[in-house]
């Protein structure tokens, strides 16, 4: 598998090719996001999520192809500093969780919650909504047809933890029971998942880890 999920600011993106999408991993700005542009292979149709810093760089990437929809996983400003320039070249409409739709500078003209479903050509992405890094911070599940699941967690999962919860014991509560209940408990441990920054991980890779975040507290 040529694909790593290794990208760094500056650098050239990751491209991985899924049975129905494509996945297009980039690094923008100043605090390393992670940008996810997904493409249905039978369409063309294009979806992307977090708008997060460099316009210039993601409308590049998302080139003529119709991108029918920015989601933004949550409301911190590192993840949405491009939402408006992406979304007033190419006309998309916004999607994210609602508890989390008043900072954004954009209108969510599509609200979604637990269980909601995100098209992007024939490839439907499920919303998972993970309580405690923000109010509103959602994941978005792919089953990929039947193969592995891929998981697009924002900065509520990453390799080593969960999110920051700044030290607030019922938030940090709160985030691991749903990234265990929501991600941990459904998902098998092939679930490969892309945070918001930094390297992938899978929740085979992590699992073993769950009881240490327990007691550490973070």
């Amino acid at each position: 598998m040529s694909y790593t999920g290794y990208v760094e600011v500056g650098g050239k993106p990751d491209v991985r090719e899924l049975p129905g999408l494509t996945i297009t991993k980039v690094a923008v700005g100043p605090y390393d996001n992670n940008a996810y542009l997904l493409r249905c292979a039978a369409t063309g149709d294009q979806l992307l999520i977090d708008a997060a810093n460099e316009p210039a760089r993601l409308l590049e990437l998302i080139g003529d192809g119709p991108l029918s929809r920015v989601v933004t996983t949550h409301r911190h400003q590192d993840h949405w500093m491009a939402l408006s320039d992406v979304v007033q070249a190419t006309g998309a409409p916004v999607v994210a969780h609602p508890f989390d739709a008043e900072p954004l500078p954009e209108p969510v003209t599509e609200p979604v919650d637990n269980g909601d479903t995100v098209q992007v050509g024939e490839a439907v992405l499920e919303v998972v909504h993970l309580r405690g890094h923000t109010p509103g911070s959602i994941a978005l599940l792919y089953d990929a047809g039947g193969e592995r699941p891929h998981l697009f967690t924002g900065d509520s999962l990453f390799p080593g933890g969960v999110g920051n919860t700044w030290g607030d014991p019922t938030r940090f509560k709160q985030l691991l029971s749903d990234v265990e209940e929501r991600v941990f408990d459904r998902l098998p441990d092939s679930t490969w998942f892309y945070p918001g920054h930094g390297k992938d991980s899978t929740l085979g890779r992590e699992r073993p880890s769950l009881p240490e975040w327990h007691n550490r507290g973070w």
